[in-house]
């Protein structure tokens, strides 16, 4: 067994209440711990960026204050969605057209508000939940789709989700992502951006002290309030979300972890 899995039936024993006050406790920690000793400042770059996000809305709470800096600047942004968002609901909602499209407005106004062109804004619409369980021809065929964006835009930073982001549509989009970078044969800089790994990961033990060592942060002082009103555009999801959880992405920071394309 996994020390996910391991995690996963022991947060089962947990009342949820405890189990709230553990996760913002172990998200401070690790946050502490990153901007006071494990990490560098990531000065700005005028180098043009994409962003892979696997549902609407982890594009901005990730990386969202990085894409107002650019385009205030000019730098060339794009975004893609993986998968089409349907499964915030949960399985036994009986409208997932409307999930869909309701996500879709979401993702155009938080990025408008961001100041991304809406003809760089790409949905994929891949059924949310799945993207671990593909086989062999939709795999391949999304590793396309997305190895002909990045040879289409030809970007010098490509930002994905963290390869340890405790959510399975996270790490396939990073698994995807790299090998779809592999595939198109460009040069970029690649960035991870945490979501949930910091709220579900106990303190080293998904994150190591090697990860941390290649953790940045990134000063969005001057368009954190663009970031936090993009943020709001996402009033579907953000009945979901604890107020902490929230609050750890309206910080005058992002955080970022270096890694090595294929």
């Amino acid at each position: 067994m996994s020390i996910r899995q391991v995690l996963k039936q022991v947060q089962k024993y947990i009342p949820d209440s405890w189990l709230y006050q553990l996760q913002t406790i172990n998200s401070t920690l690790i946050l502490r711990w990153i901007l006071n000793k494990g990490s560098e400042p990531l000065p700005f770059s005028q180098k043009s960026a994409m962003v892979f996000s696997p549902h609407q809305d982890d594009e901005t709470f990730g990386c969202g204050g990085t894409i107002a800096l650019k385009r205030e600047q000019g730098v060339p942004v794009s975004v893609v969605f993986l998968t089409d968002g349907q499964g915030c609901y949960g399985p036994d909602y009986p409208n997932k057209d409307e999930i869909v499209q309701i996500r879709k407005q979401e993702a155009l106004q938080a990025l408008g508000t961001l100041g991304v062109e809406p003809s760089k804004i790409h949905f994929l619409d891949k059924e949310d939940g799945t993207l671990q369980q593909l086989n062999s021809e939709k795999r391949q065929q999304i590793i396309e789709q997305l190895a002909d964006l990045i040879k289409l835009y030809n970007p010098e930073e490509i930002y994905v989700p963290h390869s340890k982001d405790c959510h399975k549509d996270h790490e396939a989009t990073y698994v995807l992502v790299k090998e779809a970078i592999a595939k198109a044969g460009i040069q970029a800089e690649l960035l991870q951006y945490p979501i949930w790994m910091f709220w579900r990961a106990p303190l080293f033990i998904m994150l190591t002290p090697k990860d941390i060592a290649s953790a940045y942060y990134f000063s969005i002082t001057s368009v954190k309030d663009k970031k936090n009103e993009a943020v709001n555009s996402y009033s579907s999801q953000l009945k979901f979300l604890s107020p902490n959880f929230i609050n750890r992405f309206l910080e005058p920071y992002e955080i970022f972890f270096k890694a090595k394309p294929l």
